[in-house]
């Protein structure tokens, strides 16, 4: 999956195989995770319809209860819906102790639950987004229960 502000941050860093990426994710995991959480596609559309989107559980919630317009444009669900996973990702890493962002092997960013378990937010805002569900607040829900 490709998402554009990483492919491009890759690109000023040289960091074809992103390894660089994994090092930030390891050595600035506040830096790597402001970078993770831009989700501008998906800031625009909630602002638009008044939702603010401030890292709390609550923004979930209310993300939930958007009227899924962009459904109407098969163009930008998917862009919407990494969005959506990287943003749901934003929100379990700074609310739920212990949760961390890292990289795949393929280049992926993913959430290490307390548990160990990886968590592919990028699975979870897509389906959000395409289908309505998981919800996202459900999907920070089991999250966070480990």
């Amino acid at each position: 999956m490709h998402i554009p502000f990483l492919d491009n941050w890759r690109k000023r860093h040289g960091d074809a195989d992103g390894a660089a990426l994994t090092d930030a994710l390891s050595s600035d995991p506040e830096s790597a995770a402001q970078l993770l959480s831009e989700c501008e596609l998906l800031r625009e559309q909630a602002g638009t319809a008044g939702v603010e989107l401030d890292d709390s559980v609550e923004s979930l919630a209310a993300l939930d209860q958007l009227l899924p317009r962009w459904r109407d444009d098969p163009e930008v669900t998917p862009w919407l819906g990494s969005d959506a996973g990287l943003y749901l990702g934003t929100v379990i890493v700074r609310t739920v102790p212990g949760a961390r962002w890292l990289r795949w092997p393929d280049g992926q960013p993913v959430v290490r639950l307390p548990s160990g378990r990886d968590m592919d937010v990028l699975e979870e805002g897509g389906s959000w987004a395409e289908t309505g569900s998981p919800e996202l607040s459900q999907a920070y829900a089991e999250a966070s229960e480990g």
